[in-house]
């Protein structure tokens, strides 16, 4: 007698939206696999369509895409993939964003103000997804925000293996660019062998975004190479400042060290002119032609993307890539 065998064999599957496909492409060739074929356009009046061009029933999805300029269109593109993934009969969706769009607004400093981070999570938890990928939060606490599973990668290692082999046989100290991120200094510092730490303490507008008033740095950076560390740059203001600052402060140079490079206006003119010697990224956001410039350097976050979709994939464990650190 013959009957119908059913498979269970998992089948993974990688998407990917139309912010940033250099990096999807990278992180499916390391997989080993291609980017499931896809149409996806605007209409006239800027309404977005996705439909993906083979079945897609009872596969393990992951959804990648980056949250770059313009945020909002690409935000929502993400959204839309993740409806129709769901509505295909995707068995299983992790939506993976190497930058988490408004991941700023994750607490309310004033009255009235939204909490917009939560509400993206609230959003791709409405739209279908079951998981989320992501790459250094600005806050840790917005992994609480979605409802299941979060994987919070940092490019903690990526980045400090890069310093340690270009700087590692000079004096160094890290910088953290204000108070509240001492805890990723010290995980630097710890990551370079102990090396000593400073922070800058700062003042900033509530009224004026992006707009600092005043750095002065606590700790010794005499005669030292002053690694400035952030989650992003952005308009590059803080950075620069806390550049600054260092070199007033006797650093015998700076090197600037961040995940995520938004880059807006003027930021590439000001890390140009600045007094660091390197701004080392990575390449979670895409970096234009136009803002491409001697001094900055990026790094492929594809393969800690790679490594944490086959450990999920594989029901394996994303915390033990940093050595239980998560």
């Amino acid at each position: 007698m013959t009957g119908l065998k059913k498979t269970t064999e998992k089948n993974l599957m990688v998407f990917s939206g139309r912010a940033h496909p250099t990096l999807a492409a990278e992180v499916a060739d390391t997989l080993d696999t291609a980017l499931v074929p896809q149409s996806a356009y605007a209409f006239a009046n800027g309404e977005l369509y996705v439909r993906y061009e083979e079945s897609v029933r009872g596969c393990d999805a992951f959804v990648i895409q980056s949250h770059t300029a313009p945020i909002n269109e690409w935000i929502m593109e993400h959204l839309i993939m993740v409806d129709a993934l769901k509505r295909a009969s995707a068995k299983r969706i992790t939506v993976v964003m190497p930058f988490y769009g408004y991941g700023r607004q994750d607490k309310k400093h004033r009255g009235r103000e939204p909490i917009s981070a939560r509400l993206v999570a609230d959003l791709f938890k409405t739209a279908g997804a079951d998981r989320l990928i992501t790459v250094d939060l600005h806050a840790d606490q917005i992994q609480g925000f979605f409802d299941g599973p979060v994987d919070h990668l940092m490019a903690l290692p990526i980045l400090t293996d890069y310093v340690r082999d270009k700087y590692g046989d000079q004096p160094l100290a890290v910088v953290s660019p204000d108070a509240g991120r001492i805890k990723v200094a010290e995980r630097w510092s710890a990551r370079l062998g102990g090396v000593p730490l400073a922070f800058i303490h700062k003042t900033r507008r509530t009224d004026v975004a992006n707009e600092v008033v005043a750095n002065r740095v606590v700790g010794d950076v005499k005669g030292k190479i002053c690694v400035l560390t952030d989650d992003m740059i952005d308009t590059a203001g803080t950075i620069v400042k806390a550049a600054e600052a260092c070199i007033e402060e006797g650093a015998a140079g700076v090197i600037i060290a961040a995940t995520h490079a938004i880059l807006s206006d003027p930021a590439v003119d000001r890390l140009k002119n600045c007094s660091a010697a390197e701004i080392v990224v990575t390449n979670t956001l895409p970096v234009a032609a136009d803002k491409q410039f001697d001094k900055l350097t990026t790094l492929s976050i594809a393969p800690l993307i790679s490594r944490a979709i086959k450990e999920v994939f594989e029901d394996g464990s994303v915390t033990s890539m940093f050595d239980g650190h998560a």
